[in-house]
């Protein structure tokens, strides 16, 4: 009796351990700061943190000898919640023919195309609409599968550039380029509040939220190295286009040049968030979005080197501006340079550019 009870414990933590797994690598997992994150260098702009409230809290816990005990079903039913969510979500992406596509450039090696928000890159599920599928169904390539074109990816409601890839030769070499971080790319974005300075780096590592694993103590031989990796260093530039008022109220808003140091998943959103200035319609980073709000940071923390981050009362009044307008992220790949894998290293380098739609 006593191996049959102890068998069913084991193999109910497998599945929870299983479940939290395919939730994280099948959905967009928040990522956000950890803790003790103190910025290296100085420069106008230039943010720093010292810790992460949340992290701090779950440091806290473990020192005084206690820990918030959830259950594993209650895990099990938030991430199941979770992905219901996201699910919904993508299942509202607009469908776009052939007609409608959008090609910036093309030869016979790759295409890059200017995605409207709305739309998801690449398939989540069957019968979802992607830009994805519409390349694969109306460009000349040498592709098998609609994922063998797919170079890089944007969020559903980030508009902008995308590139495909029409061979696998040419699918490598630009998986190499963005790999080694030899592909410029530059975003525009609306950004709640006025910033002060013209210029900065928010330089700040981030991770991915596995606040489970710290609630249960889950052993990191059994989770996998790659679930439990640790705060990734992460760089964005940004340049003041202009401050404005948002749509036709009083609101003040910020717009600005994201240049991605790094590339991180969901690095621009959390690096604002954390700055004091979401992004305008960031349902996800943003006040009362689905992951915690600054980036994981206390709002306190948030302000310290940024005398002019957004109010929580200015932040809820674009949210709910943006919301009553049906006004989708403000986000937009706007720049994308690199050079060509099968020109000569003499040729000048791609350069590709897209207006921002808001």
């Amino acid at each position: 009796m006593k191996a049959t009870i102890t068998s069913s414990i084991v193999a109910s933590s497998l599945l929870v351990v299983i479940t939290i797994i395919i939730t994280l690598y099948h959905v967009s997992a928040f990522v956000g700061v950890p803790s003790s994150s103190r910025a290296a260098g100085a420069g106008a702009g230039l943010l720093t943190i010292k810790n992460d409230r949340r992290w701090c809290r779950l440091e806290k816990l473990a020192a005084t000898g206690g820990k918030k005990r959830i259950s594993g079903e209650e895990i099990r039913i938030r991430n199941l919640q979770q992905l219901d969510k996201l699910r919904i979500r993508d299942r509202q992406s607009k469908k776009i023919s052939g007609d409608e596509l959008k090609i910036i450039f093309e030869d016979k090696w790759l295409i890059c195309v200017d995605k409207p928000s709305g739309v998801l890159c690449v398939p989540s599920e069957e019968d979802i609409p992607t830009l994805a599928q519409t390349v694969f169904e109306t460009v000349n390539h040498r592709q098998s599968s609609l994922d063998r074109m797919v170079v890089h990816r944007l969020g559903m409601d980030t508009s902008g550039l995308v590139i495909f890839a029409k061979t696998m030769k040419i699918l490598r070499e630009l998986n190499t380029l963005f790999r080694t971080r030899k592909i410029v790319r530059k975003y525009e974005v609306l950004v709640c509040g006025h910033i002060s300075d013209d210029t900065g780096t928010i330089n700040l590592p981030i991770m991915r939220d596995y606040h489970q694993r710290a609630l249960l103590n889950f052993d990191g031989k059994i989770v996998g190295k790659k679930l439990l990796e640790a705060p990734k260093a992460s760089q964005t530039k940004y340049e003041v286009i202009g401050r404005e008022t948002f749509l036709d109220t009083d609101l003040p808003v910020t717009r600005l040049l994201l240049t991605s140091i790094t590339g991180r998943t969901h690095q621009l959103n959390v690096h604002m968030a954390a700055f004091g200035h979401p992004i305008v319609g960031d349902r996800v980073y943003g006040l009362d979005g689905d992951a915690l709000p600054n980036g994981g940071l206390d709002y306190s923390e948030s302000l310290s080197d940024n005398t002019s981050s957004a109010s929580i009362e200015l932040q809820r009044a674009i949210g709910t501006a943006a919301t009553t307008a049906g006004c989708n992220m403000c986000a937009h790949a706007k720049f994308l340079s690199f050079n060509h894998p099968m020109r000569s290293p003499d040729d000048e380098p791609l350069l590709f550019e897209s207006k921002a739609p808001f």
